[in-house]
């Protein structure tokens, strides 16, 4: 389904450790704050920042990744993998909260800043597949996934309260 192997310098280089499910807490595996880069095979992988799925994250679909980032660089504590079938992907996205108002049904990654809809949308129902939601239209700022199955009925629960401009399904590996 899918793999991770974490290294603890840029480059693969140094010590690795290869995961296969979740892990909430990387001090369990004597791994917190040390990884600076990540090979993927297959599924996506999110890397948080604190243990059991919280703070910032970032997302890794399958390939090589040399470095996280500065600033996720030796502050990775979880892991988690994405299950979700992401061929076929579709979100519905909705202008007012309680899925109300104009609603637009999402196939594909959409920058929503070179449109009509763009920091106007306030809930959301995800019909397949795993979304990567973003506050700006180059996939910055605050950012959240929207996974297969999740309606959220307002977006002031995460603070995303009409800032929503790209948003983009997450890419299913092929595991080779």
């Amino acid at each position: 389904m899918g793999k991770i192997i974490i290294y603890e310098h840029a480059n693969f280089k140094g010590l690795s450790k290869e995961f296969t499910t979740n892990i909430s807490n990387l001090k369990d595996v004597d791994w917190n704050d040390v990884v600076s880069s990540v090979k993927v095979i297959g599924q996506p992988w999110v890397a948080y920042e604190h243990i059991n799925y919280g703070g910032r994250f970032l997302v890794f679909e399958e390939g090589e990744h040399n470095f996280v980032g500065k600033d996720m660089n030796d502050k990775i504590s979880s892991l988690q993998l994405i299950t979700e079938n992401l061929h076929h992907p579709q979100i519905t996205l909705y202008e007012h909260i309680n899925y109300q108002g104009k609603a637009r049904v999402i196939k594909e990654a959409t920058n929503l800043g070179a449109g009509h809809d763009n920091d106007i949308m306030s809930s959301h129902k995800v019909q397949r597949g795993a979304w990567l939601l973003c506050e700006h239209s180059d996939g910055g700022g605050i950012q959240y996934i929207a996974r297969e199955h999740e309606n959220l009925p307002n977006y002031k629960a995460i603070n995303f309260n009409d800032k929503l401009s790209f948003l983009r399904p997450l890419r299913p590996g092929c595991g080779c």
